[in-house]
């Protein structure tokens, strides 16, 4: 079919399409007596015709012919919108699309679509014939189906796109060369019948009809000799997919063969696979139940464990189940003994996958720990020899799983001794804390910097009231802790394990550092600890180092992270906090990098990634400052990146280190090269900052030099006249004491904080800080971006930029926590066209490379090509 007709009045409202020129001519209609008469008629072709059939449709005017042929424009469109669309060859050897295959509900519509043709709309008798005969309804749909299939995929863009015209120009063209091809219009599949015994018999299916389907007998018995060597090749092709059925290959009429057993136990295994791979279905008899699965329960009846630790270990058994319903022990055993793929159960033969046979014999498997049991209930899977399969937990465990997935099950008071009042979301996370520790979990607190994990903890040592509490922290953060302690919990002893004098106490709080604790860890380990914390958790986040090594040889009742930042880089950073806390939970580090980091971070594996936030949601509790109802009562936070040029020595000086570097770079390779590119890199972002920290000046001129001195001198000016306060973070030690000297000069008092900083220093700086006496505190990112509670500042900022951002929010957050009442600016200071700028609009952007440099740092930079890295620190205009 190529045109349309249309006569009378069946041109919708008298329309004409646009840009067509009409082809007007008579035409011979059958009359209901039996006659023909000639009328006028607009001839139209069928792609110009669909959009007037679409209006017609919707038209209240347009004949009923009109409005079907509407309505099969729509079923066209429809099914070619759904991909069902092959290319094929017409009779003359010319490309055209059709419609195919359909499935059985696609065949009915046509068909119910057919069955409602009305006369007029195949009014054209067909050529030749006395009497009168009109087109059968159906061929005629089909045929119109096809044709507007054709006109779809058609167009000079689709040209451009195959790079050939062949099915895709606007006018059909000539393929003779694809005839062989096209004329293979058969497929076959199988029926397997019996049970006694087995036999596969052959059935060929039209490719253009997918519901005419004949066994191979009956198309052997006839004469059509196309169709019957088309089946043939399907035949071949299934043969070398499943060799049982090579036997079909000698019988003069291919129609059956008969399957020993092991034939059918071989196609359950993987022959049904590896021929549906080959084009060919399986057919299984109706009466024959497959529903037969397994999946390992885990737990018992026994109470659950008091603690969960190394030793105690739960039963895992494989369960096999009809539909929903679990077998029992008797037909587990009568399904164990089968010598055949099919065994009768429940009055209904079942066939029976010979592993799922095995796992009847097997059902019994090694027990795991209660914690390996517990991780593989919260993900719903568990790995048995190197299978992923379904999970059910039972008895203990379940009630277990139900439980942690409440935060809110057991109501949990404020203690009476804690002077404060909690707000609601520090109270449910005093419930949850107590629930895991009571439980022997232990959890990592992840809570935004700010939102007041100290104190929750230190209402969590009040209300467990089990032992001594042992914090380990950054030097930095002992000062507060004690402050806090003696400031909520008045009355509890606390004591600090720190310096010279270092003297343990069996009650209440023992506060230490992670440098302390690394060397005495042995003398710690003699104390039996109600609860241990790790504050500031990051710096542990290396298993391998002999900080985390040493905090793993203390034991204690129950352990607690706590952190802003639980993720920085790698998932690896998280494995080593929650192996902490709770040890087993996450299995190994090089399983846990094959089971959950590799499929997450470098397969991006949505279901693994939901999987494992399944496994670890009730072991981390996170809540942001923005998360509704947290902390409404924050000022607002305003963050800009304040771009600023270089000066003349800058520019000059940038290029030169670009120059002289990359040359370096160019000539090495392997580990030499990547150590020449962060050097590159790092001294690019020294000179970004001033020329007088690239050159390492010792007696340096510092104004005029550098354009973000210039800036920080503008901004500093106006926060002071304004009575306000600022921190300065630089990741530089060196850049640090640049501009304290500098500051020094203009008059303007400041203070600095380094690593290097003795910790009495440190608690006094932050006082006369927050008093007001000194409203300039310059930070070392490091030393100082975490912990401290700064919130006399109303400003931030960024002298340099960190590649992860993560690290300079929980700088700002000294700032920005809850106790400050004023609203908060940040600045970010940015050298236009370096480096720094590109690195900002890659954050900005969510490019791939930002995202390299989000988990990597400055290590991901140096796996770039040569011109990669010249494209990124191109000094630009």
């Amino acid at each position: 079919m190529s045109t349309m007709a249309f006569y009378g009045d069946h041109l919708p409202d008298g329309e004409q399409p646009d840009a067509v020129a009409p082809a007007f001519g008579e035409l011979s209609i059958a009359q209901p007596d039996g006659t023909k008469r000639q009328v006028a008629a607009l001839r139209l072709a069928v792609a110009e015709a669909v959009p007037v059939l679409s209006r017609a449709r919707r038209s209240p005017h347009a004949h009923p012919a009109a409005a079907f042929w509407g309505a099969a424009v729509v079923v066209a469109l429809q099914l070619v919108a759904r991909g069902r669309v092959r290319p094929a060859v017409t009779e003359g050897d010319f490309d055209a699309w059709r419609l195919g295959p359909l499935d059985a509900a696609d065949a009915r519509r046509v068909r119910d679509l057919a069955d409602a043709m009305p006369a007029h709309a195949r009014a054209v008798p067909l050529p030749g014939r006395d009497p009168l005969e009109l087109a059968e309804a159906e061929p005629l749909v089909r045929a119109f189906l096809d044709a507007v299939a054709d006109t779809m995929p058609r167009g000079a863009a689709a040209v451009r796109a195959a790079g050939a015209p062949a099915f895709a120009s606007p006018a059909p063209q000539q393929v003779p060369h694809l005839r062989d091809w096209a004329d293979q219009g058969v497929r076959i599949s199988l029926r397997i019948e019996g049970l006694d015994s087995f036999r596969a018999v052959v059935q060929v299916h039209s490719l253009a009809d997918p519901t005419a389907v004949v066994d191979a007998a009956l198309l052997w018995a006839g004469a059509d000799r196309r169709a019957q060597s088309d089946a043939m090749v399907g035949i071949r092709r299934a043969a070398r997919a499943f060799p049982p059925l090579e036997r079909l290959l000698d019988l003069p009429v291919p129609d059956e063969v008969a399957l020993l057993d092991s034939d059918v136990e071989q196609l359950l295994r993987d022959g049904a696979v590896r021929l549906a791979a080959a084009g060919v279905d399986v057919h299984w008899p109706k009466d024959l139940l497959r529903d037969l699965s397994a999946k390992v329960v885990l737990g018992d009846d026994r109470d659950r464990p008091a603690f969960f630790g190394p030793d105690q270990l739960t039963t895992v058994n494989w369960q096999l189940a009809l539909g929903d319903d679990p077998l029992t022990p008797d037909e587990l055993d009568r399904l164990a003994e089968a010598h055949r793929p099919v065994v009768r159960l429940r009055d209904r033969w079942v066939l029976v996958d010979p592993e799922l046979a095995r796992k009847a014999r097997e059902r019994d498997l090694k027990p795991v720990t209660a914690i390996d049991a517990l991780g593989a209930a919260l993900t719903g899977v568990t790995e048995i020899d190197g299978e992923q399969v379904r999970v059910a937990a039972t008895g203990w465990l379940d009630e277990l799983r139900a439980k942690l997935a409440l935060l809110d099950d057991e109501p949990v008071g404020q203690p009476a001794a804690l002077r404060a009042t909690l707000r609601d979301y520090q109270l449910r996370g005093l419930r949850w804390l107590d629930r895991m520790t009571s439980l022997g979990l232990g959890g990592c607190l992840a809570d935004d910097m700010g939102l007041g994990k100290t104190v929750t903890l230190i209402a969590l040592h009040l209300h467990r009231d089990s032992g001594p509490t042992l914090v380990v922290c950054p030097a930095s953060l002992l000062g507060n802790w004690q402050r806090e302690i003696e400031r909520f919990a008045p009355g509890v002893p606390v004591r600090r394990y720190h310096g010279t004098r270092r003297e343990l106490a069996h009650e209440g709080f023992v506060l230490t550092t992670y440098g302390t604790m690394r060397v005495d860890a042995d003398r710690l380990a003699e104390v039996e600890w109600g609860l241990v914390v790790a504050d500031e958790a990051q710096h542990v986040k290396n298993p391998a180092s002999d900080t985390a090594k040493a905090l793993r040889r203390i034991p204690a009742a129950a352990r607690v992270a706590l952190t802003g930042t639980p993720v920085e880089n790698t998932l690896a950073e998280l494995w080593a906090v929650l192996d902490w806390t709770t040890p087993g939970l996450l299995g190994t580090l090089p399983r846990f990098k094959a089971r959950w980091a590799k499929p997450i971070e470098a397969d991006h594996d949505r279901a693994a990634a939901d999987r494992f936030a399944a496994l670890i949601r009730p072991f981390l509790l996170r809540r942001r400052k923005s998360d509704p109802g947290i902390a409404p009562e924050l000022p607002p936070k305003t963050e800009t990146d304040q771009p600023v040029a270089l000066t003349r020595e800058q520019a000059a000086l940038y290029e030169a280190v670009v120059r002289e570097l990359m040359a370096e770079v160019a000539e090495a390779d392997g580990i030499a090269r990547r150590g020449k590119i962060v050097k590159l890199l790092t001294g690019l972002k020294q000179v970004c900052n001033h020329p007088a920290q690239y050159l390492k000046e010792t007696e340096p001129r510092l104004a005029g030099r550098s354009g973000k001195l210039e800036l920080l001198d503008e901004l500093l000016d106006t926060i002071l006249a304004e009575g306000g306060a600022v921190l300065v973070f630089t990741q530089y030690v060196a850049m640090a004491r640049l501009i304290a000297r500098h500051l020094a000069a203009r008059g303007i008092p400041s203070q600095f904080l380094h690593g290097g900083t003795p910790v009495p220093a440190r608690e006094d700086m932050v006082r006369r800080f927050q008093d007001g006496e000194n409203p300039v505190f310059l930070l070392s990112l490091k030393a100082a971006g975490t912990g401290l509670n700064l919130t006399r500042a109303d400003h931030v900022v960024h002298y340099d930029r960190w590649w992860n951002p993560a690290v300079e929010d929980q700088a700002t957050d000294r700032a920005y926590r809850i106790g400050q009442t004023r609203p908060v600016q940040v600045h970010r200071l940015i050298a236009e066209g370096t480096i720094e700028d590109r690195i900002a609009q890659m954050l900005r952007t969510k490019r791939e490379l930002a995202d390299a440099v989000l988990s990597h740092g400055e290590a991901a930079f140096t796996e770039l090509s040569d011109d990669e890295l010249a494209n990124l620190v191109e000094l630009r205009a």
